[in-house]
């Protein structure tokens, strides 16, 4: 591997940290969670996802001026985009918070934010062994181990929609918090689809 091409992985391990620090306050909000505060963690909330979006465009800038990089420049481009989604998609969770003015939290859905700490977790993990992805042992293995994460986030997700559906007696606040759900869930299949990326990188590669 070029000396140059350290970049692009390094900026990769990056933002996946990012993407693990913005999951970790997401819990941290939710089990502290003060509907009074909400202002203050959408503050600083967005001064993570605005660090990604730094990262994102330090590596636009070097794909632009790359002569060659280290795998195919549609590849970098793509993975860089997923890693910012998912840091955008879980601050779309703490704004449906403040768009629909929750009051209090519905148990589950710290689980289910915990299971996205869990995916971003796996996902730098996968992002520290992707610069020697032709010699790792490890990588296919955490693949799968996301994977299974993501399930176990759909079945959480469908149990939360149904005894959601089955006990409140609001409707706003079953749309409310269905959205919420939704939004939640997005977060762990953005993971999933960074590490598919990864996964197509390999096969073109090797």
């Amino acid at each position: 591997m070029a000396k140059g091409d350290k970049f692009y992985f390094d900026n990769f391990i990056a933002s996946a940290e990012l993407s693990k620090k913005a999951a970790n306050y997401l819990v941290e909000c939710l089990e502290n969670f003060n509907p009074e505060n909400i202002e203050e963690m959408l503050k600083t909330m967005h001064e993570i996802e605005h660090s990604a979006d730094i990262k994102k465009h330090e590596m636009d800038g070097a794909l632009a001026k790359a002569f060659v990089t280290p795998v195919d420049r549609e590849d970098l481009d793509m993975l860089s985009h997923q890693l910012d989604d998912v840091v955008d998609l879980i601050e779309e969770v703490l704004q449906k918070f403040y768009i629909y003015d929750i009051k209090t939290i519905d148990a589950p859905s710290i689980s289910v934010a915990k299971n996205i700490v869990k995916a971003c977790d796996i996902l730098c993990e996968i992002m520290n062994e992707f610069e020697n992805f032709k010699r790792s042992k490890k990588i296919h293995a955490l693949v799968v181990e996301l994977n299974d994460v993501e399930e176990d986030c759909d079945k959480l997700y469908l149990s939360s929609i149904r005894t959601l559906t089955k006990n409140s007696k609001d409707v706003l606040e079953t749309i409310s918090w269905r959205k919420i759900y939704e939004s939640l869930e997005a977060c762990v299949d953005a993971c999933e689809h960074a590490s598919d990326c990864i996964v197509s990188v390999i096969m073109k590669n090797t």
